[in-house]
């Protein structure tokens, strides 16, 4: 059974159009956050809420947050990791494409809680109809007071650009991404020290992925609890899934941790295409092996 957070409005919607993202209860979040809580708030919501890294690593969205406020630095940023470079992906690209006000909404409240006045919305070039319609967001954005100086009137100010990205695989890795960003070669810092403390500039930076951006004005507007109530213990909330290969119904699909890939092929897939038999399950990219169906039940839940 599909719970859409990340996706909430991606197909019900037109993403050019900010009063149908607002009807939606977009920015609803943002201010909240701005109007009536603190940064510290705001980070203490977001690590209740169990929120983890949603590029692949996982880390705890209000750690990291916690260590980019507590960072020494009169200028700090946030990035969006748009960068999709894994081959059959387009989760973050449906997300850009169909709701591009979820990342700029979560962009905002990561900005205040950090202490951020400028953010990078960092997006492969091979996605150019994505990158139109997040441009689009934002001057609508700007246009209603939600970017800019004094959001909401309450002397916050937040602004937020479009880096594009030139196809190179290993921007995916955030030092990779900071470097491309900054007209360097997009290679691979070694660390320490961590984004958080020495980033962009040199200065304090939060990266975060598009699914991870999206998922913050949801915990924000209902609440950290609502949030954890889905998944799993080690990791709550939900993320989304490309469905791919001869199954059924394939597609994207945004369900909670603690699915099994069984309800994974053969619910929301549909089973084998022509109800043949299973022979394996690639669960990641190129670099991930197959599983045996014998792996598919009860004992093998995600996350």
């Amino acid at each position: 059974m599909q719970k859409k957070v990340i996706m909430r409005s991606c197909g019900s919607i037109d993403p050019m159009s900010i009063e149908e993202s607002m009807a939606r209860g977009a920015y609803r979040g943002a201010l909240k956050a701005l109007l009536s809580m603190k940064p510290g708030d705001v980070i203490e919501e977001m690590t209740a809420s169990g929120l983890r890294g949603r590029g692949g690593a996982y880390f705890p969205t209000g750690q990291k947050w916690r260590f980019a406020a507590a960072a020494k630095g009169d200028v700090k940023y946030i990035v969006c990791n748009a960068d999709e470079g894994a081959p059959g992906s387009s989760m973050d690209r449906t997300v850009l494409e169909g709701d591009p006000h979820a990342i700029i909404e979560g962009m905002i409240i990561g900005s205040f809680a950090i202490g951020a006045h400028q953010g990078y919305v960092y997006v492969r070039s091979e996605y150019p109809l994505a990158i139109s319609i997040l441009e689009h967001a934002i001057a609508e954005a700007e246009k209603h007071g939600l970017l800019g100086s004094d959001i909401f009137g309450t002397g916050w100010s937040f602004n937020l650009s479009v880096r594009r990205g030139a196809g190179a695989y290993v921007c995916g890795e955030e030092t990779g991404l900071i470097e491309s960003i900054e007209g360097h070669a997009g290679e691979p810092r070694a660390r320490p020290p961590f984004p958080v403390t020495e980033g962009l500039w040199g200065k304090p930076t939060v990266v975060n992925n598009v699914k991870t951006w999206a998922s913050v004005a949801p915990i924000i507007a209902r609440g950290a609890q609502w949030y954890a109530s889905m998944g799993t213990k080690a990791t709550t909330g939900t993320t989304v899934f490309s469905l791919e290969g001869s199954v059924k119904n394939p597609g994207l699909v945004e369900v909670p941790f603690g699915i099994t890939l069984r309800d994974m092929v053969y619910g929301m897939g549909g089973g084998v295409r022509g109800d043949k038999a299973c022979k394996a399950v690639q669960i990641g990219g190129p670099s991930i092996g197959c599983i045996p169906p014998s792996m598919l039940g009860s004992g093998h839940r995600l996350g």
